[in-house]
């Protein structure tokens, strides 16, 4: 098992937002979390990734227990995240902007003045190098990061996500506020990622067809609890999934 929660739980006041929520990953998977909006899905992930500790239960990466340990230490153990707005240093280049992910993910921090002395960071720059290739984005290096089109810039923040090495990658909404056209390449580079890094992936979506299309299993929370856990053929025929997002009305 790569990562398990086991009663995962947080509370904000007299609102609990995660209820005792138990997952399993695979090593090699992709990991759907879906759910109606305010179902607890951010949540859940930002627990798993250290930025938010929970009010009660545990985190277990590789069967080590992870819970409560700060994001940079996560990290750098193959645990990666992007988030749903893009979050990418608007004033540097593309290309220093992988190279800050792949340094902050190896050392956990670093000063803006190690852009003068890069020789020493060789592997760093090579893996920020492959990332940007791998994201279609290395023609665009020496362009500022604030002037990329926003499809380019999301695929940026996923970039800055991949530059750590990760083992486990959390996407979170990538496709949000794409065109269709830029839908259709992200989710054909999330599956060419997942097959030429074998990395394994948690996506929360809320396109259905996308869901569909890339998930090996999908975990669906409804006010912060789960309520169903399957393959997609498990999850697009059962009754509460359906009550929980359509009323009733097949998916």
């Amino acid at each position: 098992m790569l990562l398990e929660t086991n009663g995962l739980t947080k509370r904000f006041g007299e609102l609990t937002a995660v209820d005792e929520v138990d997952l399993q990953i695979e090593e090699g998977d992709s990991l759907s979390i879906i759910g109606p909006n305010g179902a607890g899905k951010s949540t859940t992930v930002n627990l798993i990734t250290g930025l938010l500790n929970p009010t009660e239960g545990d985190v277990l990466y590789r069967g080590e227990r992870i819970t409560g340990q700060e994001p940079h230490e996560i990290v750098q153990q193959g645990l990666s995240k992007s988030f749903q707005t893009a979050s990418i240093f608007p004033e540097l280049t593309v290309e220093r902007n992988a190279i800050v992910a792949a340094l902050g993910a190896e050392h956990g921090s670093f000063s803006l003045n190690f852009f003068k002395r890069l020789t020493g960071y060789d592997e760093v720059a090579e893996r920020a190098r492959r990332t940007l290739e791998d994201m279609g984005l290395y023609e665009q290096r020496h362009i500022e990061a604030q002037s990329l089109p926003y499809g380019d810039k999301r695929r940026l923040e996923m970039a800055l996500a991949l530059a750590s090495d990760p083992d486990l990658l959390f996407l979170d909404e990538p496709t949000a506020g794409m065109s269709p056209d830029e839908t259709d390449d992200t989710v054909d580079l999330i599956e060419r990622i997942k097959e030429e890094r074998g990395v394994t992936i948690v996506l929360i979506e809320h396109d259905m067809e996308i869901i569909f299309r890339v998930s090996d299993r999908i975990a669906v929370l409804n006010r912060g609890a789960k309520i169903a856990d399957g393959t997609p053929d498990d999850i697009r025929g059962d009754p509460d999934v359906q009550e929980a997002y359509l009323g009733g009305v097949e998916i």
